[in-house]
C-alpha cells in the first residue's frame, strides 16, 4: 500500500531503511542516481534486516531506476557515458544489484521519458530483455506527465510499464487522466512529493476536520484517501513516528463521502485552496 523512498537519505541510508523494514516497510524506492540517491546504503540497510532473519528477500519489494546522463552528476554517473544507450542500461541496472546486493529487481523504471519516443523504445527494449532473462520482474516509467507518451509507449512495447511514478501535484491536475489510464490498463500509480507538493491542500479545514474526526494526522488521512483511490504513496520521512503513522493507514478506513469531499478539493485551484 505504501512505499519508502530513500532520495536525499546519504549517509544515513542504510540505517533509515534498515529502520523502515524493522517498522513494517516492505517495498522500497531508489534509484541508480548518485546525485540524490546512495543506493549503496539502501543494499546495506536491507541486507542487514536479511541477515537479523527480520524479512527473506521474497518478503521485499525493491524498485530501482535507470536514469539518463542528462539526470546524473556529470562527477558520478554510475555507467560509461560514452557507451551507446543499450550498454548504459546494463551497466547501470548492474550496478544496482551489485548495490543493492540482490539477483533480481522487483521493478525496474525508467526514471524519465528519453527526448524523443524512439530513444524512449530503444532504452525500453533492453530493459525488456533484462526481464526475459530473469534479472527484472517488472517494468516502469517516471515522471511522465503526457499521457500521449504513455500511450505510445504502451501500444508500442512487448513488456508494458506496470508502474508509472508521478509527482502528485496540483500543477498536473493531479494526473487524473493518467490514474484514469492506469485503471484502465492495470498499472500501479505511484505518487511522489505527495505531501510536499501539496502544503495548501493539507492545511485545508476539511481535511483537519477529518484528522479529527478519525482521531488520525492529516497525513494519514491523505495517504488513506489515495490508497482508496488506487494511489500508491511514497513516504521518505526519517522519523521513526512518522513512519509508524504511515504504516498505521491500514488501521482505519475513510467514507465515500469523505472521499468525495478530498477528490473535490484536488479539483479547485492552488488559489482557492490558499484562502480556505
Amino acid at each position: 500500500m505504501i512505499l519508502y523512498g530513500t532520495a536525499w537519505k546519504k549517509e544515513q541510508t542504510a540505517r533509515l531503511v534498515a529502520q523502515a523494514i524493522e517498522l513494517g516497510f516492505r517495498a522500497i524506492d531508489t534509484a541508480c542516481q548518485p546525485r540524490h540517491y546512495h543506493e549503496a546504503g539502501v543494499g546495506q540497510g536491507v541486507v542487514a534486516c536479511l541477515q537479523r532473519g527480520m524479512v527473506a528477500r521474497a518478503d521485499l519489494y525493491l524498485q530501482t531506476k535507470f536514469t539518463s546522463l542528462d539526470g546524473q552528476d556529470p562527477r558520478s554517473v554510475p555507467y560509461d557515458p560514452k557507451a551507446s544507450l543499450g550498454e548504459q542500461v546494463v551497466q547501470s541496472f548492474r550496478a544496482s544489484l551489485a548495490n543493492l546486493q540482490t539477483s533480481y529487481l522487483d521493478c525496474l523504471v525508467l526514471h524519465s521519458p528519453m527526448p524523443t519516443l524512439a530513444q524512449t523504445l530503444e532504452v525500453w527494449r533492453v530493459m525488456e530483455r533484462l526481464v526475459i532473462e530473469g534479472g527484472v520482474r517488472q517494468l516502469g516509467i517516471s515522471n511522465c506527465y503526457d499521457l500521449r507518451v504513455l500511450e505510445a509507449l504502451t501500444n508500442a512495447v512487448q513488456i508494458r510499464p506496470m508502474v508509472v511514478q508521478n509527482r502528485f501535484y496540483a500543477a498536473t491536475g493531479y494526473d487524473r487522466g493518467i490514474r484514469a489510464y492506469c485503471r484502465q490498463q492495470g498499472m500501479a500509480y505511484q505518487s511522489f512529493w505527495t505531501l510536499t507538493a501539496n502544503p495548501a491542500l493539507l492545511s485545508h479545514a476539511v481535511l483537519i476536520d477529518m484528522a479529527g474526526q478519525y482521531q488520525r494526522t492529516v497525513p494519514q488521512v491523505f495517504f488513506r484517501y489515495l490508497i482508496q483511490i488506487g494511489v500508491t504513496p511514497l513516504t521518505g520521512t526519517t522519523s521513526a513516528a512518522h513512519m509508524r503513522e504511515d504504516l498505521d493507514i491500514v488501521a482505519f478506513e475513510l467514507t465515500e463521502a469523505d472521499c468525495h469531499a478530498i477528490t473535490a478539493l484536488l479539483g479547485v485551484g492552488g488559489s482557492e485552496l490558499n484562502r480556505s
